[in-house]
């Protein structure tokens, strides 16, 4: 039996030199819900919001992801949030709901715009030990600069990439984040850059379309073909043994 305890997924990634372009989740809306926490593995399930929210979270036909404050602390009332991918990034839309179960009758498409960068870092250690040991800090870190703004979040994918961080509305998706860099790069974000080395691509995208966009923002050819084809088998979590397929992308011209 391999020893599960040992084995960190985000440096067996780095140690392998995997590249992480074209990674980002590529949902085009998702719903953000607060939640305390613990979070279980299966975090829609298994949480301490109350059971008819739970069911009703998970009967929904679209991406949610549940989210607490680094310090855990909490409301009053259960912020929600809900993005919805554009040409440009995603329209993000936001409420303090008086109970989590208002959830059951609203309508998300009433919720009023909001405005502020909302930095959603994950950090669901039941799932994936590097999403803890290195998102946790992260998140700790970028609240001192954005106290509203920074959340704990469920999952995002890609955990061998650990310190993965979501950033709306631009949708920027960053990875390999650490407690040194994870600041300078948000601020680059915030400046409309792209911190060279840890953005995945833009989320509410297709691979392909993530790394033709990161193609053509270094200086590529527009018209450079962008083609997915099969990467290597590896182990891709801390949380289990298991191999899966990846998928890598080749730039070239038509």
């Amino acid at each position: 039996m391999p020893d599960l305890t040992e084995f960190r997924c985000s440096a067996a990634s780095v140690e392998d030199d995997e590249s992480i372009v074209g990674t980002a989740p590529t949902d085009t809306e998702t719903l953000l819900v607060e939640s305390p926490g613990p979070w279980g593995r299966d975090a829609i399930a298994e949480n301490r919001l109350p059971e008819p929210v739970r069911e009703h979270l998970g009967s929904l036909d679209l991406k949610v992801l549940l989210v607490r404050r680094p310090d855990g602390t909490s409301g009053p009332g259960t912020r929600v949030f809900l993005a919805r991918a554009t040409g440009e990034g995603f329209d993000v839309r936001g409420a303090v709901l008086d109970r989590a179960e208002d959830l059951l009758g609203i309508d998300l498409a009433t919720l009023p715009s909001y405005d502020e960068p909302l930095w959603l870092v994950c950090t669901n250690g039941k799932r994936d030990r590097c999403c803890a040991e290195i998102g946790r800090p992260i998140a700790a870190s970028l609240s001192q600069a954005w106290a509203e703004g920074t959340w704990e979040t469920t999952h995002l994918g890609g955990h061998r990439f650990s310190g993965t961080l979501l950033a709306l509305p631009s949708g920027i998706t960053l990875g390999r984040l650490d407690t040194g860099n994870a600041l300078a790069a948000c601020q680059a974000v915030l400046r409309g850059e792209l911190p060279e080395g840890l953005v995945r691509g833009r989320a509410g995208r297709s691979g392909v379309d993530q790394v033709r966009e990161l193609h053509v923002r270094a200086g590529g050819d527009p018209d450079d073909e962008v083609v997915a084809v099969a990467g290597p088998v590896r182990r891709q979590s801390c949380g289990d043994d298991k191999v899966k397929g990846t998928t890598r992308y080749e730039v070239g011209a038509r």
